[in-house]
């Protein structure tokens, strides 16, 4: 009888807990014109399909090393819910041209309004290298 119920309350608490498996950091998104960038400077094929973009602060930069990385991420938090359920997918193309940057990463506003019910918010995320 005791395992029942400690396998009942196991199983309501790990509904309750998500698992982070990425690094947590903050997004925003940011505007056009979104060229020249740092990584392909005036090509227009440097973008994929959906413009799910995202511009990368110096923590990820890495020297340039971080041009064409795909990153997966999600909206974990952020004032008035502002979340999406879901996962999208992000290439890396451009340095945050702002200093200092105002998030980890700065998503187009296509990868933002894909995570993001609320345009220009800051949000938190899970993201992992894929």
């Amino acid at each position: 009888m005791g395992l029942v119920v400690m396998a009942i309350v196991l199983s309501l608490f790990c509904k309750e807990v998500s698992l982070v498996l990425g690094d947590i950091g903050t997004a925003n998104s940011y505007n056009p014109p979104y060229i020249p960038t740092k990584c392909n400077g005036n090509r227009q094929d440097q973008f994929p399909p959906g413009n799910l973009f995202v511009a990368v602060s110096e923590g990820l930069w890495d020297n340039g090393a971080a041009c064409g990385r795909r990153y997966r991420l999600r909206c974990l938090s952020g004032t008035n819910k502002p979340c999406k359920e879901g996962t999208i997918d992000v290439k890396v193309v451009d340095f945050c041209p702002k200093s200092p940057c105002p998030a980890t990463l700065l998503m187009s506003t296509d990868a933002f309004a894909a995570i993001s019910r609320t345009p220009g918010a800051k949000v938190n995320v899970e993201y992992i290298q894929v």
